[in-house]
């Protein structure tokens, strides 16, 4: 059996560990499977025997994350000594990663109930448990935010000395418990109320609202702060006191501005106390959480519906019998698979919800008559930037090993699978989202900007061919299971990223040529139906 690097690190720990009557060997076996059955699952970054390309891959997403706390949060270091705003709006950014993070790839660990019927059979002491689960998922933590912060954290102490740097620290270690904790404070309270495939799909929808709620959140906090002359101004108001990230914002103006308001004290203390008394009443209520996961085990089912307005849409979009029963098995799919539904919601969350946050900024510095007149509209293509994401998705399912079924099937044309599935993509994910938008721009900008919002309808439908074409080639729909998720798709998703600029680039040239938008029209509904016969037409793949 794998001893990850990591578990070295923690026998330094050991005593303190016995100190609280926690067995650390027994919690050490534990902690050694837990991490090597989840090395099976995704990449490792805790040991090197794993696959080479498997390690390397989770590395590298590491240095990812690295290099986004270097320019997204070293920039703000460099900014003045207005610590308030400076650090609420770096520890919007932390607070933002980390919970996303903690929502879409490691809410597997903080619901892990794989081995309670082996465990919670055995002489261990409930102690023991709960400390080899909170420590198992302190272990991502540890390792994400240590990537994600640890450069901006050396350059805070050379830019702002030592006092700041122990500040910063200590609170990122506090907003690290606190995350954690609010993460299972939600998924306690609705596991208190649900059980079975009912519980299981609720804790999917709460899983992308909270995410979308945290980009909305993210605004409020800058909004918290006005920019007049250059000089940024902070007045306290009291809802200013749900704002978590303003508490940690706080202490920097005690301590290094020497501001002994009653807000900032109270900010302050919230800033401390808050992540502990959280993980104190965590553990209190850690016995009632893991009695409830068991609810995740309950065998309730969901009622099936049906979906008539598949079928609707199938006869419309579809040409084959072949590529209108995939059509319906995507979509199908799409609507059940939790997994996916977890990876991919929070994409059209942000698609929505990111539109409407420029579209707000742009009415507040300006008027809205001003704001309606010009082309801000053509914020609707955030929507568009979503779809590289999800076409790649669109390879990976938790069911993955019944894909023998698309070698069994007797197929005319093969690439009715992919077709069928593509179709899918673009009623059920990209279509909603687009039309919500739609209605609200017609309803704010008049209907002069209808044919504007054909050409993104085009531009969107003709980036999902683009994106398969990059992304998934040949690759079967529903095919791999969502651990390899990582191995593939970030650079090329990047770069067809680049295409939705050159589409709004052409986008804004063409709109200021005469008719130059119905011909850009004719242009994109010629190359979408020339692209598809291309890349769909019959013949048979080599199997």
């Amino acid at each position: 059996m794998n001893d990850f690097k990591i578990l070295h690190v923690l026998d330094n720990f050991k005593r303190l560990f016995q100190k609280f009557d926690i067995d650390y060997e027994v919690m050490r076996t534990i902690l050694q499977l837990k991490l090597m059955m989840d090395s099976r699952r995704m990449p490792t970054v805790f040991s090197g025997s794993k696959v080479k390309k498997e390690g390397n891959q989770f590395l590298k997403s590491l240095w990812f994350y690295a290099l986004i706390g270097l320019f997204l949060l070293t920039p703000f270091l460099f900014l003045g000594s207005q610590y308030i705003f400076l650090m609420s709006i770096m520890f919007s950014l932390v607070m933002f990663i980390l919970m996303t993070s903690m929502i879409s790839d490691f809410s597997g660990v903080l619901l892990d109930i794989r081995d309670k019927n082996i465990l919670h059979t055995k002489p261990i002491s409930l102690k023991t448990l709960n400390a080899a689960k909170i420590v198992h998922i302190m272990i991502y933590m540890f390792l994400l935010t240590g990537s994600f912060v640890g450069l901006p954290f050396l350059v805070s102490i050379f830019k702002h000395g030592i006092w700041f740097g122990l500040i910063f620290l200590t609170e990122i270690i506090l907003i690290s418990c606190f995350v954690v904790v609010l993460t299972a404070f939600v998924y306690l309270i609705i596991l208190r109320f649900f059980s079975g495939e009912k519980l299981k799909d609720i804790i999917n929808y709460v899983q992308i609202i909270l995410t979308i709620a945290l980009t909305i959140s993210y605004q409020l906090v800058a909004r918290s702060f006005e920019i007049i002359n250059m000089k940024i101004s902070y007045t306290f108001e009291w809802w200013h006191i749900l704002l978590f990230p303003i508490w940690y914002g706080a202490p920097f103006e005690l301590f290094l501005n020497k501001d002994f308001s009653f807000h900032i004290i109270l900010m302050s203390l919230f800033a401390l106390f808050t992540p502990i008394f959280s993980v104190w009443l965590y553990v209190r209520l850690m016995p009632a959480f893991e009695r409830n996961l068991g609810k995740l085990l309950s065998d309730s089912t969901r009622k099936r519906k049906a979906f008539k307005l598949d079928r609707i849409w199938a006869k419309i979009v579809c040409r084959t019998e072949e590529e209108r029963t995939f059509y319906r098995f995507s979509s199908l799919m799409m609507k059940q698979e939790r997994e996916l539904k977890l990876k991919i919601y929070p994409q059209l969350g942000f698609g929505f919800i990111f539109p409407l946050i420029f579209l707000a900024n742009d009415i507040s510095m300006k008027s809205i008559e001003e704001t309606m007149e010009g082309n801000i509209f053509l914020v609707i293509y955030f929507s568009v930037m979503i779809i590289p994401t999800i076409v790649h998705m669109l390879q990976f399912s938790s069911n993955a090993k019944g894909h023998w079924i698309y070698r069994a099937a007797p197929l005319q044309n093969e690439l009715s699978i992919y077709s069928g599935t593509l179709k899918a993509c673009i009623v059920n994910y990209f279509l909603p989202i687009f039309v919500s938008l739609s209605v609200l721009f017609i309803v704010l900008f008049s209907v002069r900007i209808v044919p504007d919002l054909f050409v993104v309808l085009l531009v969107g439908i003709a980036m999902t061919l683009i994106s398969y074409r990059m992304l998934n080639g040949e690759v079967f729909p529903f095919s791999k299971l969502h651990e390899h998720a990582q191995d593939a798709g970030t650079l090329k998703v990047f770069i067809s990223l680049i295409f939705i600029g050159l589409f709004v680039l052409a986008h804004v040239i063409v709109s200021k040529i005469p008719y130059g938008l119905f011909g850009y029209m004719v242009v994109l509904i010629v190359g979408i139906i020339f692209g598809w016969s291309v890349t769909f037409s019959k013949h048979t793949k080599k199997r």
